[in-house]
């Protein structure tokens, strides 16, 4: 395949020279970087990396192809995706086809041959930034308008169009699960502990999720600035202290702006399969998959009390808020389990549900 050249020109104005692979055409994002070794397909299919140009730190990127069950959402969402290297020739007895012909058909721009270890550096070292990929190299007017760019309505470009259910096989509890651009990995962990799932999009109304009788309400993840979401955290309001609700990711943050904390947008966020979060009852760290660029700042959490911290930089990873008969964490929930053990925050949330159904 011929080489054909492409810019990469930061916000900062440091340029990087790379190859194209994917689809062709040029983009403006929100630059991030995230640290997993695996999971490149989960990765391009997230909904949160909406608005976003995406450097893969791991250095050979497509090894194992296309991987269908594998995807996160029917199609990527990211603005575009870089990497140190992509497999041409994967092999896998479960591929379906190669990384570059996907993200032709996906319409998502590929960079590669770019040093993903200076990228990196550059986004902790001075935090994330917008960038542009582009055929040639951008004049000084342009690169002025890349501050500019800005992560808008992610929420409504991301989440589920319309109600749906997915039963489980023995399912003994029903949960609400408002969707803001969740994962398919969240309901195929649901419906696996036993949980009927009834998907509600972004907008449902409170009254008429409550109105559907659902045993507990469950706030999952999505994309964006979660201070963005008025409309939603209005809502939210009402649901809570109605019904035991367990809230992740922007779910986490969307409950604690619905009880008058604070979030605020992080240097340059955590994302990859690699973030240690402590358990402040017992002291047990716990190894999580996270994707967020914003925070719930700890000291404007008056509801509720803190329980979970980032064992790296000490920012809020969960609150209980015992009187709303709520919880949250930011993290991936799937991360507070191991083989031969159970999930402690689902137990917990069928703590809350039964419960909640003794004393009706």
């Amino acid at each position: 395949m011929e080489k054909k050249k492409v810019y990469l020109t930061l916000q900062n104005g440091k340029v990087f020279e790379g190859y194209r692979f994917g689809a062709n055409g040029e983009a403006v994002g929100e630059l991030v970087f995230n640290t997993a070794m695996v999971g490149y397909l989960k990765t391009l299919t997230d909904p949160a990396y909406f608005g976003q140009i995406v450097v893969q730190t791991f250095p050979m990127i497509g090894n194992y192809g296309v991987i269908e069950s594998e995807f996160e959402s029917d199609k990527p969402h990211l603005s575009a995706y870089i990497v140190r290297e992509y497999c041409a020739a994967p092999s896998n007895f479960r591929m379906e086809g190669d990384l570059n012909s996907f993200m032709q058909k996906s319409g998502v721009i590929g960079v590669y041959g770019v040093d993903t270890r200076e990228l990196t550096r550059i986004l902790r070292e001075e935090g994330v930034m917008n960038a542009a990929i582009t055929d040639k190299p951008l004049s000084e007017d342009a690169k002025t308008r890349l501050t500019a760019f800005a992560v808008k309505n992610a929420v409504q470009s991301v989440c589920a169009p319309d109600k749906k259910t997915y039963p489980a096989k023995e399912g003994k509890y029903t949960v609400a699960l408002w969707d803001f651009g969740g994962k398919n990995s969240t309901i195929a962990d649901l419906t696996a502990r036993g949980f009927n799932v009834v998907r509600y999009p972004a907008f449902a109304t409170a009254n008429e999720i409550l109105s559907d009788g659902a045993d507990g309400v469950i706030l999952g993840d999505g994309a964006g600035d979660p201070a963005e979401n008025t409309q939603i955290v209005c809502e939210i309001q009402k649901v809570l202290g109605k019904k035991p609700v367990f809230g992740f990711g922007l779910g986490h943050q969307l409950i604690a702006l619905a009880l008058g904390g604070k979030t605020q947008k992080m240097k340059y966020g955590h994302r990859g399969g690699n973030q240690p979060v402590k358990y402040l009852p017992n002291g047990r760290v716990y190894i999580s998959t996270q994707n967020h660029g914003y925070v719930v700042v700890t000291d404007s959490v008056k509801e509720g009390a803190v329980n979970f911290v980032n064992a790296n930089d000490g920012t809020c990873e969960g609150v209980d808020y015992p009187s709303y008969n709520a919880f949250t964490v930011q993290f991936a929930p799937v991360s507070c389990s191991a083989a031969g053990e159970e999930n402690i925050l689902y137990d917990k949330f069928i703590s809350l549900i039964e419960k909640e159904k003794k004393n009706a």
